[in-house]
């Protein structure tokens, strides 16, 4: 190893390190909340749709939020939005902590999607500014950022499980600020900051109100569907008014100086394709987790940390497909272990459509640690080929692209996967196990045709 390699490692691995603080902040919130949600429904008396909105307050903030975020980090520098979205994160959580009912609930986790937005795509951009051109290098990196928020998504029911047994429910959100204070000490003193995009224009406001009512309307209507049924007036004019807004943006972002979606970015057929997977990864896995977490706890009688305990082998599984995803990545390109890992999580999810009350520990293990090996091995590549399909100066913007999508198809996918179980759990959640099998075939499918091995 030479002497330039040598002095540029430790730097590289300190801001791999510190970027992956945030997100694992960020995904630890994603899914520590689900195993606490049968508590906080009995100590703030919610039912099924309340429980929802209080994961997808967070989920659609975080996903409405990122593309202004990302132009935001393009503009005043990653590095300083990146600290400024951990202090808000911090100081939301402590409100999530000290919230006495579910409206307030539901308000202070909207801000945490807020904070959640403001640092997600910088930590992406600040890492790749430290990658240079060096694609193998911006591979590993990705790997172990990636791995951390696999590690957060998948060891959050544990985590909260033991910490909602022993301190209660507000706990798992007190575990959020020594974790923020850190981040932000880390960025400070060991992230560079990144060069400042020069463009024409404000930040686009209605593009932004438009992308909040059309994320409130779709999920809104699917949500509210599990409890009121497809046919009430209510659900058609949710989805109407979300529809709609979606329309509007759509005409906002074609003749906007400075669009938060910027249409350019679509023209290369690579971005295209790994923003797709994106979107099918988030609505598949989200769901699954949330749908998974209540069949442990209300068909099962598990409690919160069982229920944190039975995720644990999916925690290793994600974490080492990760590490794993990302060397092989660098080796062969990102086109055929996204799609093979896709093809893999599919027959997971196909596995598990003989689910039912009485199924084995085991068995539906076997079974299920297919998806997040699969899923493991494709998400690496994804995030790189995102990366490496837009300019440097715009990478922040083009991991706002990229994360917005995803959480906008999380938050759907929670509120699918739940309205689908809300009248028969295990039914629904056969009938979502089966979508999700086909969605990843198609996005495996996509990934093998739009991707090619200098994408990545």
């Amino acid at each position: 190893m030479s002497a330039t390699t040598l002095h540029r490692a430790r730097p590289l691995g300190l801001v791999t390190a510190t970027t992956s603080l945030g997100f694992l902040v960020v995904q630890l919130d994603v899914s520590i909340v689900n195993v606490a949600l049968v508590r906080i429904g009995h100590a703030l008396h919610g039912g099924m749709a309340s429980l929802q909105w209080v994961v997808d307050a967070y989920t659609l903030a975080f996903a409405a939020f990122l593309l202004s975020a990302g132009a935001l980090g393009d503009r005043l520098g990653a590095r300083r939005v990146f600290v400024l979205g951990l202090g808000v994160f911090g100081i939301a959580s402590l409100a999530c902590a000290l919230s006495s009912d579910l409206p307030l609930l539901v308000a202070a986790r909207t801000l945490q999607g807020l904070g959640a937005a403001l640092l997600m795509p910088c930590s992406l951009a600040v890492l790749n500014h430290a990658c240079g051109d060096d694609a193998a290098a911006r591979a590993r990196a990705l790997g172990l950022w990636t791995a951390a928020g696999g590690v957060a998504l998948s060891a959050g029911p544990l985590v909260g499980g033991v910490l909602i047994d022993r301190f209660g429910w507000a706990s798992i959100f007190y575990i959020n600020l020594p974790v923020c204070l850190l981040g932000m000490a880390l960025a400070w003193r060991c992230v560079e900051e990144t060069p400042r995009h020069r463009h024409d224009g404000g930040l686009d406001l209605p593009g932004q109100c438009c992308a909040v009512a059309m994320l409130l309307g779709v999920t809104g209507a699917v949500i509210e569907a599990g409890t009121l049924g497809w046919h009430a007036p209510r659900i058609w004019l949710l989805f109407g008014f979300g529809v709609l807004a979606g329309l509007a943006f759509l005409r906002i972002e074609s003749r906007s100086r400075a669009p938060m979606l910027p249409p350019a970015l679509f023209r290369r057929c690579a971005f295209s394709a790994a923003t797709a997977v994106g979107l099918v990864v988030n609505f598949a896995l989200y769901g699954s987790i949330f749908a998974l977490s209540l069949y442990f706890q209300r068909v099962r009688g598990y409690s919160p940390s069982a229920t944190g305990l039975a995720f644990l082998p999916f925690m290793a599984a994600v974490t080492v497909a990760n590490v794993a995803g990302s060397r092989l990545a660098a080796r062969t390109g990102p086109r055929w272990p996204m799609a093979a890992g896709l093809l893999l999580g599919a027959i997971g999810f196909a596995l598990l459509l003989s689910i039912d009350a009485q199924s084995g520990y085991a068995s539906l293990m076997a079974r299920l640690l297919l998806i997040p090996v699969g899923v493991g091995v494709a998400v690496p590549s994804m995030t790189a080929t995102v990366l490496s399909s837009a300019p440097r100066a715009r990478s922040a913007l083009a991991a706002g692209v990229l994360n917005t999508v995803r959480q906008a198809a999380g938050a759907v996918g929670v509120a699918a996967f739940g309205a689908l179980a809300a009248t028969d759990m295990l039914g629904g959640m056969r009938a979502a196990f089966g979508l999700s099998a086909v969605l990843l075939v198609v996005a495996g499918g996509l990934a093998a045709w739009g991707v090619r091995r200098d994408d990545g």
